[in-house]
């Protein structure tokens, strides 16, 4: 019976988390403008507003608990270390997401039956620095957004209050030139419809490394057959792939080859091939055909 190899690279976290830091300050910074104008103009919306920036400013932290956690080392206990974590942390930003969206559906509809005048200059005013706060995060985090689901669901919430900023201020124009209060709720709806359908994705691939499933991205078929074509190798197969975390990819995989004398030179190969399909973690089983009892010779 052959050996087993293991590779581990941890991806470099310091810019997401300086990102992740400063969206932190600026939105917190910004919620509490909002709620003391809120106060000083009794506007409750922009309360109400101001306690949904907190809501996703524990978003951003649950996020930056995510990369820490990914950098903890593992330990007897948790032999993977804390990576797992931060797949379960990206379920529950999108269920957060998901959450505030239907918070939005409801205030709509609520909107509908009985229509609210939109706030004043000032407020509108506020909800512009919102904007701005919440792009600024967002730009910040959106380099990052496609490697790591924690990133996007940190992005997706900067985007979902900087919509709702945006559609503040549409409602407040539209309705001070035409008068139709209506606008505030249909504006929100199509908010809400931007959000979920943005967010989704988020949620299905939570969902789906929450139970190891294998990670978007990565196809078992086209990547056996790949690993089947280096030298000396004859077959692949008990091939397991799943997430270690938001960030990382690990395989599991028995290799037969023709002389065991190559299993080194094999399973540095298979994991140059490995590392450029992102997979960073990897066992491999190297075997004979006569060690495994195939039919592969």
């Amino acid at each position: 019976m052959g050996s087993s190899g293991h590779s581990h690279i941890v991806p470099a976290a310091v810019t997401v988390s300086r990102a992740l830091i400063i969206g932190i300050i600026m939105n917190v910074g910004y919620a509490l403008v909002e709620l003391l104008v809120g106060l000083w103009l009794g506007s409750m919306g922009l309360v109400a507003d101001a306690g949904h920036n907190f809501s996703d400013v524990a978003g951003l932290l649950l996020a930056l608990l995510a990369v820490k956690l990914v950098q903890r080392p593992a330990n007897s206990r948790y032999t993977f270390g804390y990576r797992k974590a931060s797949v379960l942390i990206s379920l529950l930003n999108a269920l957060i997401l998901l959450g505030a969206v239907a918070g939005i559906v409801v205030e709509s509809i609520r909107k509908f039956n009985d229509p609210e005048p939109v706030a004043g200059t000032l407020v509108a005013l506020t909800a512009a620095v919102g904007v701005a706060v919440n792009f600024i995060s967002a730009r910040l985090l959106m380099r990052d957004k496609e490697h790591d689901l924690n990133v996007r669901g940190a992005y997706l919430h900067m985007m979902l209050d900087a919509l709702v900023s945006v559609g503040v201020i549409v409602s407040g124009v539209v309705i001070s030139v035409t008068g139709w209060a209506v606008v505030d709720p249909i504006v929100g709806l199509c908010v809400a419809a931007v959000i979920v359908f943005s967010s989704w994705s988020l949620l299905r691939s939570s969902l789906k490394l929450s139970i190891d499933g294998v990670p978007d991205g990565v196809n078992v078929d086209s990547l056996a057959a790949e690993m089947a074509k280096i030298e000396g190798v004859t077959d692949v197969h008990h091939i397991h792939i799943w997430a270690l975390s938001t960030t990382e990819t690990a395989i599991m995989a028995h290799i037969v080859v023709d002389d065991l004398s190559r299993s080194d030179e094999v399973r540095r190969a298979e994991r140059a091939l490995l590392a450029e399909h992102g997979i960073s973690h990897a066992t491999l089983e190297i075997e004979t055909c006569r060690s495994n009892m195939c039919d592969c010779c």
